[in-house]
Order: C-alpha cells, then sequence, then structure tokens
C-alpha cells in the first residue's frame, strides 16, 4: 500500500534468518536501493561517493554494504527492475515529486543556515533514481553475477508473480503492496537490522475472514499508490464496512461516495503486467577483483567505504561455493510458516552421517596407528 494502513491489517512476525537458509527472494530493486541511497547519502560524506565530474553514485556503496546480508544468511536474491509507470500511478509520482522539492528547498536553507545535521536529513530525502544508478546497479549485478528481472510496470507486482509461479520462495520489500498483488510470502525489513519480518497472505485472510478480492477493496477504501483512500476511512473502518457489504462496490454504494478509476485500479491488482520471460540461474559466480575495481578505480568511490562489503561478499560467496551439496529448495507457500526444505533436511541428515561416520573412522585407525608398537609388524618406528 502507497501508505501503512495494511500494516495493521496483516499478518506479520520476525522470523530468525536460520529458517530462511536456501530461500531464493525477489527483491523489489527500486525499493531496496532507495533505503540503502538514502541511508548512505545521510551517513556518508559526499566526497566519498561523487566522481571528478560530478557524478553522484552512492548506491554503489549501498549495494556493496547490502548484499552480503543476503549471502552470509545463505539467501539468493532475484533483483526485480521496475518498468515504465503505470498511468494510474501518475499522481503518486508527482506527490513524490512535490515532496522532493520541497525538500531540496529547505535543504538549501540549511546549508545556508550551516545546520549541517539537518542538511545530511533533507539531503537523504531529496534522493532518487537517476539515469546513473539504474545503470551503474545493473552493471555491478552483473559483475557480481546478481541475477535481476527486468518487470514490464510495478517491480512488487513482478516479485509477488514470480512468488506465486514458485519460482522464488519469497517477495521482498519494505511496502505492502505485495499483499495486495497475491504474493504468498513476503521479506520485510531485508535494510535494517536485526531479522526479518514475515509477512503472510494465508494467514492475514484466514485472520481478516475475507478474500483477496475482498482485501484489495480494504485497500482501495484506505487508499493505495493509485488511489486516495475515502476521507474519514482507516484500515478498521474499511475492514468492518467490506466484512458487512460484501465488497467496495456495496460499500461505495451505502455512503454515497465514489473512488475514480476503481475499476482500473482493481484490475491492475488482479491481473498487473508481468513477464514470465526470465531464466533465473541462481548458481551464484562473482568477479569481485573486477567489482572491485569498477566500484573503486571506474566511479571513483572511498575504497574505505566498500572494502569491508566486499570482504563480506567474497567470504560469504566462497563458503557457499564449498557447499554445494546444499540443497536449495522452496518453502511451501501453504504452509505460513517457514521451514527448510523436507530434501534438504534428509541430504543435510545424509552428509551428517556420512561425515560422522568419516572421522570415527580416522580416528579409530589413528588409534590403531598409535598404539603399535615398534617393530611390530606393519608398524613404524616414531
Amino acid at each position: 500500500m502507497g501508505n501503512a494502513d495494511l500494516r495493521q491489517l496483516a499478518s506479520l512476525r520476525d522470523v530468525p534468518f536460520a529458517s530462511l537458509e536456501g530461500g531464493v527472494i525477489a527483491v523489489d530493486a527500486h525499493n531496496w536501493l532507495y533505503k540503502y541511497l538514502t541511508t548512505t547519502v545521510k551517513w556518508t560524506t559526499d566526497a566519498a561517493y561523487t566522481t571528478a565530474s560530478g557524478e553522484e553514485v552512492a548506491n554503489l556503496i549501498g549495494t556493496v554494504q547490502g548484499l552480503p546480508k543476503f549471502f552470509d544468511n545463505d539467501l539468493t536474491p532475484v533483483f526485480v527492475f521496475d518498468g515504465g509507470v503505470t498511468e494510474l500511478k501518475t499522481d503518486e509520482v508527482q506527490r513524490r515529486r512535490e515532496q522532493r522539492e520541497s525538500a531540496e528547498e529547505r535543504l538549501a536553507e540549511a546549508e545556508a543556515a550551516g545546520n549541517q545535521i539537518e542538511a545530511s536529513r533533507l539531503e537523504a530525502q531529496t534522493q532518487r533514481l537517476t539515469a546513473t544508478i539504474h545503470e551503474t546497479s545493473r552493471e555491478l549485478f552483473d559483475i557480481l553475477d546478481v541475477p535481476y528481472v527486468e518487470a514490464p510496470a510495478e517491480g512488487e507486482a513482478q516479485c509477488a508473480y514470480m512468488a506465486r509461479r514458485g519460482d522464488v520462495d519469497y517477495a521482498g520489500s519494505e511496502d505492502y503492496d505485495t499483499l495486495l498483488f497475491g504474493a504468498p510470502c513476503t521479506l520485510r525489513q531485508l535494510t535494517s537490522k536485526g531479522n526479518p519480518e514475515l509477512m503472510t497472505l494465508d494467514s492475514t485472510l484466514d485472520e481478516l475472514e475475507l478474500t483477496l478480492e475482498q482485501l484489495v477493496d480494504v485497500g482501495l477504501l484506505c487508499g493505495t499508490d493509485f488511489n486516495d483512500g475515502l476521507d474519514g476511512v482507516g484500515p478498521k473502518t474499511a475492514l468492518q464496512s467490506v466484512q458487512d457489504h460484501g465488497d467496495l462496490w456495496g460499500v461505495l454504494e451505502d455512503r454515497g461516495e465514489t473512488i475514480p478509476h476503481a475499476d482500473r485500479i482493481r484490475e491492475l491488482y488482479f491481473d498487473p503486467p508481468v513477464t514470465d520471460e526470465y531464466d533465473l540461474d541462481l548458481e551464484i559466480d562473482p568477479d569481485i577483483e573486477r567489482a572491485q575495481s569498477y566500484v573503486v578505480d571506474e566511479w571513483e568511490v572511498d575504497p574505505s567505504e566498500v572494502t569491508r562489503g566486499f570482504d563480506r561478499l567474497e567470504s560469504a560467496l566462497v563458503q557457499t561455493g564449498l557447499d554445494d551439496w546444499t540443497w536449495r529448495g522452496s518453502v511451501e507457500t501453504s504452509d505460513p510458516s517457514p521451514i527448510q526444505s523436507p530434501l534438504r533436511s534428509v541430504l543435510a541428515g545424509f552428509w551428517a552421517s556420512a561425515l560422522s561416520r568419516f572421522w570415527l573412522a580416522a580416528l579409530f585407525s589413528t588409534r590403531r596407528f598409535e598404539i603399535r608398537p615398534a617393530g611390530h609388524p606393519g608398524g613404524h618406528n616414531r
């Protein structure tokens, strides 16, 4: 949802990373990049990410610092980039542009007053994903062999579609629209410290006693990225109204109100523009040295800002390569609990048993070797 009203209704719970190991996540790239972009700009001097020609690439610092969180926890991200802006979203895009322009005006005032703390906060609010940021993010993903998909329209809709198909285990976004787009499981707080938050569709619908169509109607009554909600209608009122009247049309008729383009917005959630023309290669083989050169030499990023991130990436991905027997199974999306793949568990048990037998055999062999006296047939002088 454009606003956070749906949070009050969604089924959400913190989950430990250990329960997600082996999972594949379709990550809303715009959402993820913007979070790291604004954080980097807020807490890092602009000289660290600005080239001699004035190009700003704070996204490269954010990407290098953010990617290790996935690989440290044996998660494979598939980034999904937005396509064209949906016509119905033009008002929301304009609103965000106006907010950014307002922040730019206040930023100039803060800088003129010498208020560096306020200036840093406002500078983060003025950020947008420029053509350079889009280009360099994709190029860095290519060098690191991190998969990504180009959505025809909304990235969240594409993430939800891939999760419904079972091509990934989770959608990943800080927003709530993935729920309305029908993602069975969504991971949130992927850019925050601590454990992620799991949002599950089936549990949400069961707890609210709604269908997905009715949940979308609740969303429209509160307001989404594509429409303003009804005045005075929050999530609890919207929920009760849909439960009482069955659907959006019954609520609007009862209240004597309208939502412009409501039929088109509902259809956008039920049948959004998505693509299945992607081929996910989840065997990641990054060129860390080339990536470092790209970020530091080609784009003149301060090496001190990315060295630790590259070290973490190399360590995590090399270990993943050593553990090539690990089964990257899917989480059953019909079950709201994140669980390990049964086959993964079987394989893990098999290897654990095999390794135990190997080391026990080696131990007993060593002990037999050690107690043989010198001169004993087959023994050795030590």
